[in-house]
């Protein structure tokens, strides 16, 4: 009964506590964290269990880690090793120096202050990965370098594990024990050396040649529960293995997902071990919340908070530094930076490890661990920094001028995405005159290499408008993705350059109204073609004819573009009003009905003949024409 009892507490914490934090737009993470405070530290729910609660949901670091290696393929980790080993061994030996100088600074012996400045270098994979993941940034180029200093520092713990017993000072507390080395302390170190090379050979080999077959064979019995049980169980499996040899599960695991990437069966085993790795992230959030020392917090707070924050102070700056020597310019250098300015997870395990070995005392690793937890719990903190004041006001400059224009064009196209980009190029095939403007270099420097003359610079630039010839152009194609700047952009052509006629892209039908008011003359968003496109081929694979296909895809634009009409009276009047909402609802009821006239139409139509291949071996009349 009291673990059912502990079991209610933790998962009422998180599904009270969680979807409010997202409501107040503070992260799903501090959610999990404000929960552990408030059923631990103030209202005493939960107590001494929660050290063990944390050890055991330290599991989902290790799924995470596998989740994450199912998403690289190797080419990936070879593509990222520069950063890898650059930007990540970089920032964990240049972190540690810093905080071991100062370790010595303040009276602590060498060995201390070397156990210390490994322990804080090491950022929260737990808490950077799943915020990253979940506000959409793991892809980006700062996310990517987020990512690839949080895998040096996982492979870092390794050798710290190894080193921390020969720091010991008190022999008599066990520090020559050497338990890090698993079942393998009673053999030679080549021999070891032997085995956990071995070890991991085997990992890949078997991810390569035999978990295929094994999974094929499983996945035939057609019963999910036992594919998700055969999922949990490699993982496991390899974590207990790698805990065998004295490695890091979290490297196994994540060694063995790499392996696994290209396998058919990846996407199953994401969606099996997803909800355990988020069920037992979330308790360890919970659980980091739930152990903080009040009375030590309350007893010594300037000392506390002053480590908490000189410990990411010191990373902001090493990071910021390295984000600048890595080319990272505004706003994805701060998030790179902001991202890893905490220490981590595995704080709890080596500073646990160094109190054990006799490398620091009782109060100093106690005292450290509860800093480590304050940096944790204002991670999400800077986060939210981050993406309200930072990221809006966050410029990039331009590290390149624009280019000269030297010639002036009929028309002239801003944004070469994949809109800007056809346009351009049906426009100068049929022999016009094209001056193509866009900000990003590489993309530039690529279509020059295949033909298409692009020009450097930022398309709502008025000077660089005009020298591209706006004033003799005839036609302006505004295809910017970002949709304030390209409301913007309409806006200026429109009122300095009338004679122009001005296409422009638009985001979705509300975007549509915004850049009529703003001048532009037609307008396309950009998706509803191509969506319209697979929805008449989704009827097709279906079943139905082409030609019949081809007429409900007819119908539906045209009834699309009504209903913008239809709209648009009530957009002007208010925006999502009450009286918007009403025409919407009508217009989507009168679909139906409009879409299933048109089947019934379809019956009488003679012209689907025309639509149908003769069958095969039928003799064909020619046309008069054709005679």
């Amino acid at each position: 009964m009291e673990f059912l009892h502990d079991a209610f507490i933790y998962l009422f914490a998180a599904v009270a506590a969680v979807p409010l934090a997202n409501r107040l737009g503070l992260g799903s993470v501090l959610g999990y964290l404000i929960a552990g405070i408030i059923i631990g530290p103030v209202f005493g729910f939960v107590g001494s269990e929660t050290e063990e609660v944390k050890h055991f949901a330290e599991f989902g670091v290790v799924m995470m880690l596998f989740l994450v290696g199912l998403e690289l393929r190797p080419s990936m980790l070879w593509e990222m090793r520069s950063k890898l080993l650059g930007l990540g061994g970089m920032q964990v030996f240049i972190t540690m120096g810093l905080i071991f100088a100062g370790g010595l600074i303040a009276g602590l012996v060498w060995q201390s202050a070397l156990a210390i400045g490994m322990t804080l270098a090491l950022s929260s994979t737990a808490i950077v990965l799943q915020t990253l993941s979940e506000k959409g940034w793991m892809k980006s180029p700062p996310g990517q370098s987020a990512f690839s200093v949080l895998l040096f520092q996982d492979i870092a713990v390794i050798p710290m594990l190894a080193l921390m017993p020969l720091l010991a000072i008190q022999a008599a507390s066990g520090g020559g024990d050497g338990h890090h080395g698993g079942g393998l302390d009673g053999l030679p170190g080549w021999l070891q050396t032997i085995v956990i090379l071995a070890v991991i050979g085997g990992i890949i080999v078997a991810g390569r040649y035999l978990m295929r077959p094994i999974f094929r064979f499983i996945a035939a019995a057609r019963l999910r529960e036992i594919f998700t049980a055969a999922a949990l169980l490699l993982v496991i499996g390899i974590a207990l293995l790698m805990e065998l040899i004295g490695l890091s599960p979290a490297l196994g695991t994540f060694l063995a997902g790499v392996v696994l990437s290209g396998s058919e069966y990846r996407h199953e085993l994401e969606s099996d071990i997803e909800p355990f790795k988020g069920l037992l992230l979330g308790l360890f959030f919970i659980s980091v919340g739930a152990g903080i020392d009040f009375n030590m917090l309350f007893g010594q707070p300037g000392l506390l908070f002053g480590l908490a924050v000189g410990i990411m102070a010191i990373k902001l700056l090493v990071l910021l530094g390295l984000g600048k020597m890595f080319k990272m310019r505004g706003a994805d250098l701060w998030l790179f930076a902001l991202a890893l300015a905490q220490a981590g997870e595995f704080a709890f395990v080596l500073f646990g490890f160094a109190e054990s070995a006799g490398v620091l005392v009782s109060s100093v690793a106690k005292l450290l661990t509860l800093a480590v937890a304050l940096t944790m719990l204002l991670t999400p903190v800077l986060f939210i920094i981050y993406e309200k004041i930072i990221a809006p006001r966050a410029v990039t400059p331009d590290d390149r001028d624009p280019d000269e224009i030297e010639e002036s064009g009929t028309a002239i196209v801003a944004g070469v995405g994949q809109f800007g980009l056809v346009v351009s190029r049906m426009l100068t095939t049929n022999n016009y005159n094209v001056v193509v403007l866009d900000h990003d270099p590489n993309l530039i420097d690529l279509l020059r290499q295949i033909g298409i003359q692009t020009y450097y610079g930022d398309a709502t630039r008025p000077d660089l408008i005009h020298t591209a010839g706006a004033t003799e152009a005839t036609l302006f194609v505004a295809a910017l993705d970002d949709r304030e700047k390209q409301t913007q952009l309409v806006t200026h052509v429109a009122h300095h350059y009338p004679n122009c006629r001005i296409i422009a892209r638009a985001i979705d039908h509300h975007h549509v109204y915004e850049l009529e008011a703003a001048g532009a003359h037609h307008i396309e968003r950009g998706l509803f073609e191509s969506a319209l496109s697979a929805g008449r081929q989704a009827l097709v694979e279906l079943g139905e004819h082409p030609f019949k296909a081809e007429r409900q895809a007819r119908a539906f634009r045209q009834h699309d573009r009504h209903t913008i009409d239809s709209l648009r009276e009530s957009w002007m009047s208010g925006g999502v009003n009450k009286g918007y909402i009403d025409v919407a609802r009508a217009r989507a009821e009168e679909l139906f009905g409009v879409m299933q006239s048109d089947r019934m139409a379809e019956r009488h139509d003679s012209s689907e003949r025309g639509w149908t291949p003769p069958p095969k071996g039928a003799k064909v009349i020619p046309a008069d024409d054709d005679k």
